[in-house]
């Protein structure tokens, strides 16, 4: 239902998914232990095989967002390295998203906040899985249409949880296969 949005409404979504942890595109990655980092670790992520793997999960968790926010920004994942983080339903519901706000007219300003966290760890399951829950914060996000505000659907809490599921492929890389965005629950 919160995916049915009209266009101005689809956009606050996806510039929201988009936009990452601090809202500035990370630096390329360098590091042979999280290939797709890029996003500083979690506090909560100590030593050890499963913080390395939470860090890895977050690090293309948070990079679905980043590059989100980029497309809504332009709006064209054009660009954009998306398809390094996002795959499945996932990814077409961003592409989705981008040709929502593009259709619209609307652009995407701001940052958005969130506080990821990994809830479920299955690195024994084929392929290993994980499940993030996140607190999107709307506080600093901003859509617009020609220059001006577009409000924000009423009802909508300026913070909201969101879920994802996130596999780890052969490529040793994890991937966001699916993510639901619960307008409905304020956090």
């Amino acid at each position: 239902m919160f995916r049915r949005w009209s266009g101005a409404a689809g956009a606050v979504v996806l510039a929201v998914v988009l936009t990452g942890c601090g809202g500035e595109p990370a630096p390329a990655p360098d590091s042979k232990a999280s290939p797709e980092a890029g996003a500083e670790p979690s506090a909560s992520a100590s030593a050890g095989p499963q913080a390395a793997g939470e860090r890895a999960v977050l690090a293309a968790y948070e990079g679905m967002w980043r590059e989100l926010a980029v497309a809504v920004q332009k709006p064209s994942a054009g660009g954009t390295r998306i398809e390094d983080y996002a795959s499945g339903e996932a990814l077409a519901t961003v592409r989705r998203d981008v040709r929502t706000v593009r259709e619209a007219g609307t652009r995407a300003n701001g940052r958005l906040g969130h506080e990821p966290e990994v809830t479920k760890m299955d690195p024994g399951a084929s392929p290993p899985t994980a499940t993030v829950r996140d607190c999107v914060d709307l506080k600093d996000w901003e859509t617009t249409r020609d220059g001006t505000p577009v409000p924000l659907p009423s009802g909508q809490p300026m913070r909201y949880r969101t879920t994802a599921q996130v596999e780890q492929w052969d490529d040793g890389r994890w991937r966001v296969i699916t993510y639901t965005q619960h307008g409905e629950q304020a956090c």
